[in-house]
């Protein structure tokens, strides 16, 4: 692939349920919609002519189900499915689907199988990695380079992870664990404050009883975390 950007395809015969997917490609910055149609044979001629790298389809469409046209589609061509029934996984996995869906698909559900999409069609050699006070991770098509002293907090979301940097309005993405990339932090300023939270702790400006708010965020502080925590900055 050269492009910078993910092709993709959304397929429904309901109109509504293939414009929400449609704004969720929308509003995912790695991905592009090529367009949105409603039969399986209209999405058959454009996959064949467009190059499309990654189709989202239900499985229940007149004519040709999206688990027919799964088998006509090119092998590089990944799929995933939204459906509202939940008896087609198994099937599903058998013409190699990239991940299962089950309607009413939310964003975060959405931008899972995106990521996974991603690493799946835009595999690099290195990964990630910590050296001179920089941190360094795979995300979209290339490999984010940014210090330590930029990065702010850390959300864990399933086996992806949203990096949040100071002055930038957008967190970095990338697949990999909250417990692989803790392990890369320097000790001295990151802290685990919640399974799903590291914070840098030199960027802590407001505490309250069970939280930590940064800039807009409200970060929450497990009881398990709260003494070490406290105790590393020095105020209890």
């Amino acid at each position: 692939m050269t492009d910078s950007k993910i092709k993709c395809l959304v397929v429904d015969d309901e109109p509504l349920a293939a414009a929400l997917i449609s704004s969720y490609v929308s509003r995912t910055p790695f991905l592009e919609l090529v367009a949105e149609v409603y039969d399986s044979e209209q999405a058959l001629e454009i996959i064949r002519a467009d190059n499309v790298e990654l189709v989202f389809m239900d499985i229940k469409m007149p004519h040709l189900s999206g688990m027919q046209l799964a088998r006509l589609i090119p092998h590089n061509t990944r799929v995933v499915f939204t459906t509202a029934y939940s008896d087609h996984a198994v099937e599903g996995f058998r013409v190699n689907a990239l991940d299962y869906l089950l309607k009413p698909v939310s964003y975060e559900e959405f931008l899972q199988s995106a990521v996974r999409a991603q690493e799946a069609l835009a595999p690099v050699n290195t990964s990630t990695s910590a050296a001179n006070g920089f941190l360094t991770v795979k995300s979209e098509y290339r490999l984010v380079r940014m210090p330590f002293t930029d990065i702010e907090y850390i959300e864990g979301l399933k086996d992806y992870v949203k990096i949040f940097l100071s002055n930038e309005s957008k967190p970095v993405l990338s697949l990999m664990s909250m417990k692989g990339l803790e392990e890369l932090l320097p000790d001295d300023n990151f802290m685990r404050v919640h399974r799903s939270f590291i914070v840098n702790t030199d960027k802590v400006r407001i505490i309250e009883r069970t939280s930590i708010i940064m800039g807009d965020k409200c970060i929450p502080v497990s009881e398990s975390y709260r003494k070490a925590f406290m105790t590393k900055l020095g105020v209890e």
